[in-house]
């Protein structure tokens, strides 16, 4: 069914192509109805425009918060004109047919990013444009709704297809893109007055908008899309991609992780970490991005080639000509000097990201969708300290065994559960993720470098070994024993915690407990 525009409201916060919608309603003799600042922009376009006001016979009061809030604007927008009590209704009431109205809402999006008076935040949540919103979709049938500026060309070529009428099936398309809006525009307002609970909502929605469609998923049978946070302005879908092709699912999913990890370190220390399916394969701190590379590299070189990399610090240089020597399919950075560019642009599929806000602390949660529902919990953001370590055995570790201790235990956070780390002089050496057993993760982390000359620097000798949960027996400790570690660092809170110690005081080792467990499944 058509129907014909004969009235429009216009009313609108971002104004732009605004001329070109009402000279193209003025070409098929549409009444023009607006508010405020709407109706003066219109007026400055000399077009003519009926105040919203000459229509409730009330004037915009309070600041502006009521003035569409009336039974003539939303029974015109409401009535079933196929429902004779309806029209009756509109005669018996004065109330005329509003066949199509061009509303976009109060930009609380963008006054919360830049702005923290909560006032100013709050008079920025739109009433009015929700409600007039939701009664145009809602009676789609009689009246056309466009709430997106890029939709302004569309309804020009329905209108010049239909001789100023629109279709059935557009005006249904238009309504259930309001309806997203709408849902979209209360679930930001309901997550930005949440920012600061604690307590879990009655109803769960996040908010996010389409930032690209990604080529495939996972893997090439699944779709996928990468929908961009609205409530923060840090992780890599806000990073600039500086050079190299389109991300892909995995390697969005595998920056992240290596985001993650590398936000654990000071960035006064130079670090980096290189990630492989979303584990990482290699992390090292060291005097400079050049030698922390060349260590983080020389932990796994095999694991290593095709992974991603994230640096602390801006890279500079000699990092870049470093990395450069083996293929990679990411860099994440919170920049790059012009020197470095210059060398990686000889990598031209090399994909560059720049993340100025690397280090902006955020609130968030993590979500993982299961089948009939998602799982909410806060992010693992809980930071070891010296002072939180308890010595449980007779040895004591000495400052330098704590320091590669407290770097394991943050390595340990971002690998995938049972995990067993292995690090010497703040670099990893072995990395046991994902096995069902705590001892075969002792055993595949120790594998690689088991052979080793005692006095190679990737060695396992004198290592130091964090778990990321406790030993629930002797076993997999005495692997790592056996394998050259002399200091432990996991939470404890085993019933066989006894058992362990005393074989760590057996072995003359030093353990300390941290009462935190850091399970990645």
């Amino acid at each position: 069914m058509n129907i014909k525009i004969k009235t429009a409201l216009i009313s609108v916060s971002d104004k732009s192509g605004l001329e070109k919608i009402v000279q193209s309603l003025i070409e098929y003799n549409v009444k023009i109805v607006s508010t405020g600042g709407t109706s003066r922009s219109i007026s400055e376009m000399g077009a003519e425009v009926t105040d919203v006001s000459s229509i409730t016979n009330f004037p915009e009061m309070m600041d502006g918060r009521v003035k569409t809030l009336h039974p003539n604007v939303h029974g015109g927008l409401l009535s079933k004109r196929d429902d004779n009590e309806h029209v009756q209704s509109q005669k018996d009431h004065g109330i005329e047919d509003i066949d199509l109205i061009i509303v976009n809402l109060y930009p609380f999006e963008e006054t919360i990013k830049s702005q923290d008076n909560e006032e100013i935040c709050i008079e920025n949540i739109d009433i009015g444009g929700p409600a007039m919103l939701r009664s145009a979709a809602k009676n789609h049938k009689f009246v056309t709704v466009v709430t997106d500026v890029n939709d302004y060309d569309k309804l020009i070529e329905e209108m010049q297809q239909n001789d100023g009428s629109t279709t059935l099936g557009f005006r249904k398309q238009l309504a259930s893109k309001t309806f997203s809006t709408t849902a979209y525009y209360d679930s930001l307002i309901s997550n930005w007055f949440q920012r600061n609970s604690n307590e879990p909502s009655g109803q769960f929605s996040t908010v996010g908008k389409l930032s690209s469609t990604l080529r495939y998923g996972e893997n090439p049978h699944q779709s996928a899309n990468l929908y961009k946070s609205s409530l923060q302005q840090s992780g890599i879908p806000h990073a600039t991609l500086l050079q190299g092709k389109e991300l892909s699912y995995n390697n969005i999913n595998d920056a992240d992780a290596a985001l993650q990890l590398i936000k654990e370190f000071d960035r006064e220390t130079p670090t980096v970490a290189i990630i492989k399916h979303a584990n990482p394969c290699g992390v090292a701190s060291g005097a400079s991005l050049c030698e922390a590379y060349t260590k983080a590299f020389s932990c796994d070189t095999t694991s290593a080639f095709g992974g991603i990399i994230a640096l602390n610090q801006i890279i500079d240089k000699d990092s870049a000509a470093e990395i450069i020597k083996i293929f990679t399919e990411v860099i994440i950075a919170p920049g790059i000097t012009d020197e470095a560019k210059e060398i990686f642009e000889s990598k031209s599929n090399l994909r560059i990201l720049i993340l100025p806000t690397l280090y902006e602390k955020i609130r968030s949660q993590n979500y993982k969708s299961i089948e009939g529902g998602i799982l909410v919990q806060t992010n693992d953001n809980e930071e070891t300290i010296k002072s939180d370590l308890k010595v449980v055995t007779q040895s004591k570790p000495s400052d330098h065994q704590i320091e590669d201790m407290l770097f394991a235990f943050k390595v340990c956070k971002h690998v995938k559960s049972n995990a067993i780390i292995y690090v010497k002089n703040k670099k990893t050496i072995g990395i046991g993720a994902g096995q069902m057993s705590r001892v075969d993760s002792a055993k595949i982390a120790s594998q690689k470098n088991s052979e080793m000359d005692p006095a190679d620097e990737n060695s396992l000798k004198d290592s130091v070994v964090a778990s990321d949960a406790f030993f629930p027996f002797a076993d997999g400790l005495l692997v790592t024993i056996e394998s050259g570690a002399t200091a432990v660092i996991q939470p404890g809170g085993s019933v066989k915690d006894e058992e362990v110690i005393a074989a760590a005081d057996e072995a003359r080792i030093s353990m300390v407990f941290t009462g935190k467990r850091h399970f990645k499944h």
